[in-house]
């Protein structure tokens, strides 16, 4: 095989066993995440089930894109037709101008809600039908408590009694349903309420403006279909009810103002027609008068054939001039003068005005008498022609304005759908699932990536520290630990997991140790054993307990001795007092004989720490330490010192030199590679050598399985 195809396969056995791993880090936390999901899972379904249902109604209407007008009244209807975009429409149903109707006629300023219990008390007010509810009609506060909130509470159910509260409990008026209650600047009038007696309501007062932008936060306008001019109005709310009065009524009032807006074009020209009549009346009285005077003083001045087809003519040309004028006004409205109907129009204009021109220059060849009539009787019939339109425009313009009808129908009524569109209870129920299940992997996985601490033996050798044991976590001692809580003064056979359980696979791993050590120790100084460990809450003490428990069985003479004075707990393991120890031992306070105890386990003796000195380390600095050691030494074939974590103290660099073996303990996923490293230096500065590691309270993971490094653990026991 060549090295590119060696490098490859470790690279692939590498990202197999990072696969592995992780997919084993989930199978150790499968509990873990089980957990968080149906925590999640419970906690979605409440809230689907305690969520108010919001519903949702909606309405349809219609806008014609373009209006041709009134066909019955001719080019006066196409004054009137109109071009409506949907985008236009739509700002103009958002608009206040339609909105705020809403919002008066509802009294939407002021905002009312039922107290319940805080979170889940308005879900199950809901669920247990117990809903409160009150109709407010009109609600007044002084400018200074405009932002402040108050409580309406029911005094007495059974006749509609209240009393309205500030924010401090402090009452401002009463009152009673159906009747208006003022004081001090207050108004309220409640319509109804449904609640009983002490049960008490929010009410707070907004502006007209927040009101609106309320309305338009919760409505919803689209046009259905591309360029149809249908548009869908839609509203969602708690209150079906209530929902659908309020889109019927913004339908109402946004069909109203088009109406409106198309008849006030009608009703301007009509005033401006209506102001202009009696002055072109008075102008035609005036002209029949003079016309009449001049021909009685005349007697009567006939016109002849000539002078009355001039006549005639120019009666017509000021006839179409008028109607020009008319017509300018009012495509004036609608187009600029370089518009190719304006400027048609302007051009037609002139050339009647160049054609009555000619006219009037015929005229100047009649006799002068005849001028003069022909003169007057042109601005009667002009007059009386200009008088007999505008009469028309404004019969015309009447019934514009009692015929509009706009370019808007509302073809659908709000109505409500039965069903709530707002909580999807499957969906949120499905989604809190998958939300917990993926933090619950997340959890898992950031755990075991900021969990330093050593899980393969592999790693310890690696640093050059043999590892002597692997001790599996047992759970009969966790229940020991936890029995020897609550219950003080438990006997060897019950609290020493080597008594308890010889057949423990703790107590198993042990027995390899213990040949392990047999061999270990054959060079040895002494046979004097020191078990420390880099940090506390590790199970130094378990190990030293019930290793010497293992190693008595074989009929050696064993003494342990529980040389942390500060916290050691190893009469625990024995069920005796901590009391005439060590320490009392090396004050001179106490005899040798005196600070050994029976274990209760035959060959196995114990000393406990003592009493808590202020000075350990000059302790077992003293000569009576030297002097403890050597006649321990001599006198039992093993003695095992369990001391304080190393990295806390000094302490195991002291007792280290006086022992002939010594071994480091670590605990599983708690201790990190780099601390252990660091203990193992600090044993070597003090010229200490560490003999092995011991990894205690190993756990059967998946993670180690699927990754490589596990180490298997069977019970082989007879049952």
């Amino acid at each position: 095989m060549t090295t590119s195809n060696i490098s490859h396969s470790r690279s692939t056995d590498s990202d197999e066993i990072d696969l592995g791993k992780l997919f084993g880090i989930l199978i150790d936390a499968r509990w873990m995440i089980i957990s968080v999901t149906a925590v999640f899972a419970v906690v979605g379904v409440a809230y689907a089930l305690l969520a108010t249902p919001v519903y949702k109604a909606d309405a349809l209407i219609q806008v014609e894109q373009k209006s041709n007008g009134m066909p019955a009244l001719g080019e006066m209807g196409e004054l009137f037709a109109s071009e409506s975009s949907s985008t236009t429409e739509i700002e103009i149903i958002k608009s206040r101008m339609v909105l705020g109707k809403t919002v008066d006629k509802f009294n939407l300023t002021t905002i009312s809600s039922p107290e319940y219990f805080p979170v889940v008390g308005k879900g199950l007010a809901r669920l247990t039908g117990n809903v409160n509810s009150i109709d407010i009609a009109r609600f007044e506060v002084p400018d200074y408590a405009r932002t402040e909130a108050f409580r309406i509470v029911v005094t007495n159910a059974e006749n509609g009694e209240y009393r309205l509260e500030n924010t401090e409990g402090r009452e401002v008026l009463v009152g009673k349903v159906g009747e208006p209650a003022q004081e001090n600047g207050f108004s309220l009038m409640v319509r109804s309420i449904d609640a009983d007696t002490n049960d008490s309501f929010t009410v707070a007062k907004r502006g007209r403006l927040e009101a609106i932008q309320w309305l338009q936060q919760n409505l919803g306008v689209s046009e259905r279909g591309k360029q149809s001019g249908v548009l869908q109005l839609s509203f969602e709310g708690e209150n079906r009810a209530l929902i659908e009065a309020l889109l019927d009524d913004i339908a109402t009032n946004y069909f109203l103002q088009n109406v409106e807006r198309n008849a006030a074009e009608a009703e301007q020209s009509l005033e401006f027609l209506n102001k202009n009549l009696p002055d072109i009346k008075f102008k035609l009285t005036a002209a029949e008068d003079r016309l009449n005077v001049f021909r009685q003083e005349n007697e009567s001045v006939d016109l002849s054939l000539e002078a009355k087809a001039t006549l005639d003519v120019m009666v017509k040309l000021e006839e179409q001039l008028n109607e020009l004028t008319f017509k300018e006004s009012e495509i004036s409205q609608r187009f600029t003068q370089e518009h190719p109907v304006y400027s048609a129009l302007l051009d037609k204009r002139q050339t009647l005005l160049q054609e009555r021109e000619r006219i009037v220059k015929q005229t100047q060849k009649l006799p002068k008498t005849q001028r003069e009539v022909l003169r007057l009787t042109r601005d009667v019939e002009v007059n009386q022609q200009i008088y007999v339109q505008l009469l028309n425009k404004v019969q015309e313009l009447r019934i514009v304005k009692a015929s509009t009808v706009g370019n808007v129908r509302i073809l659908d009524e709000a109505a409500s759908y039965n069903k709530p569109v707002k909580p999807k209870k499957p969906l949120i129920a499905v989604l809190a699932t998958l939300l917990g299940g993926m933090l619950g992997v997340a959890i898992a996985l950031l755990k075991a990536a900021f969990n330093r601490g050593v899980e393969n033996p592999d790693d310890v050798e690696a640093i050059g520290l043999p590892v002597y044991a692997s001790l599996p976590l047992s759970d009969l001692q966790v229940q020991i630990e936890k029995k020897a809580k609550k219950q003080r003064g438990l006997s060897a056979k019950e609290a020493l997991l080597a008594e308890a359980n010889p057949a423990d696979l703790s107590i198993e791993a042990l027995r390899s140790l213990r040949t392990s050590l047999h061999f270990a120790m054959m060079e040895a100084k002494n046979n004097i054993l020191m078990i420390s460990g880099p940090s506390p809450g590790i199970g130094k003490s378990f190990v030293s307990a019930n290793l010497a428990a293992v190693i008595a069985k074989t009929g050696q003479r064993v003494l342990v001795v529980d040389a942390d004075m500060r916290k050691g707990y190893m009469q625990r393991h024995f069920g005796l007092q901590w009391d005439n120890g060590l320490s009392d031992l090396l004050a001179g306070q106490a005899e040798q004989q005196d600070v050994i105890k029976p274990s209760g386990v035959e060959n196995l003796d114990v000393i406990t720490r003592g009493k808590v000195p202020p000075n350990p380390a000059e302790l077992l600095m003293h000569p009576r330490f030297k002097a403890f050691t050597d006649w321990a030494s001599e006198n039992y074939d093993l003695v095992i010192i369990d001391t304080p974590p190393v990295l806390a103290v000094t302490d195991p660099s002291i007792i280290g030199a006086h022992a002939g073996t010594t071994l480091i303990v670590g605990r599983f996923g708690k201790n990190p590679i780099k601390e252990i490293e660091v203990a193992n230096e600090r044993f070597a500065k003090a010229g200490i050598e560490v003999k092995g590691f011991i990894l205690n309270c190993v756990e059967r993971k998946a993670a180690n399985a699927y990754g490589g490094g596990a180490y298997g653990y069977y019970n082989y026991s007879y049952k």
